[in-house]
């Protein structure tokens, strides 16, 4: 069985209960598999990244295998500002966050409630170049652990939003993306659009940020914010001290 998100964001969580802990979120237009499905509640694997969690029952509509290949195969086309809307011939609204996928809107045996969409998209893979410029869309956003919009984000869904609205994919979590690319000896190496990683105590790594020009690095920490980049870590200038421990930076493009 397969489904696709029609509202403006729904949490997926780490067990079935209202009470579990939010692990990332579905937003509108995002397709999945089923893996399993309660009375309740749903287990599912997100096309995208393959990150599972579970989705209330009531919150997704379910598609056909056919309906979910005809999505899959059509070109990727997502929100490109803040906060968007989608409407029905019936004038209804649902808003919809950056980084909403509408592909399915142009597929009419899917798009079964005539949605249309009249507001800022992007398609295709953009010049490296253009990361920061994407980056900056989400300055201010509040942190949101599993969080993946402008009103609530954490650090690693920062980063794989911003590549994703610039055509590139990447996986969720900063452990995951920091499989990912070339490994770079130091930060004068790096340009802007690379990541740098960061670790804790026990060498796992827990952070992730975009560098920027001139040892500068965008990244959600209590909100998305810039603060310097040196060969130890994030130095936040506004407390005066360290706040992040670098373990490595990566051209992922």
């Amino acid at each position: 069985m397969f489904g696709i998100c029609e509202l403006a964001n729904i949490p997926l969580r780490f067990e079935p209960n209202d009470r579990s802990e939010i692990v990332s979120q579905v937003l509108f237009g995002e397709c999945f598999e089923i893996t399993e499905n309660g009375k309740n509640w749903a287990k599912i694997k997100l096309h995208d990244d393959h990150y599972e969690g579970w989705i209330d029952s009531k919150q997704f509509r379910v598609i056909s295998e056919e309906d979910n290949i005809k999505i899959k195969q059509a070109p990727l086309i997502l929100s490109n500002d803040l906060i968007e809307y989608v409407s029905t011939k019936e004038n209804l609204l649902i808003p919809i966050p950056l980084g909403s996928s509408l592909s399915f809107i142009n597929i009419p045996e899917i798009n079964t409630a005539n949605y249309f969409f009249e507001g800022m998209q992007s398609q295709g893979i953009q010049p490296k170049s253009n990361l920061i410029n994407t980056a900056f869309l989400y300055l201010n956003a509040p942190y949101l652990w599993g969080g993946k919009t402008p009103f609530g984000i954490d650090c690693s869904g920062f980063v794989q939003m911003v590549y994703k609205l610039n055509g590139y994919s990447l996986l969720r979590d900063a452990s995951q993306q920091a499989t990912l690319g070339e490994a770079l000896s130091f930060i004068e190496e790096s340009e802007p659009g690379d990541l740098a990683f960061f670790d804790n105590e026990e060498g796992k790594i827990i952070h992730v940020g975009i560098i920027m020009n001139d040892n500068y690095i965008i990244h959600a920490s209590g909100k998305v914010r810039i603060d310097r980049l040196d060969h130890l870590g994030i130095f936040n200038a506004e407390i005066n001290r360290h706040t992040h421990k670098l373990r490595v930076i990566k051209r992922i493009i």
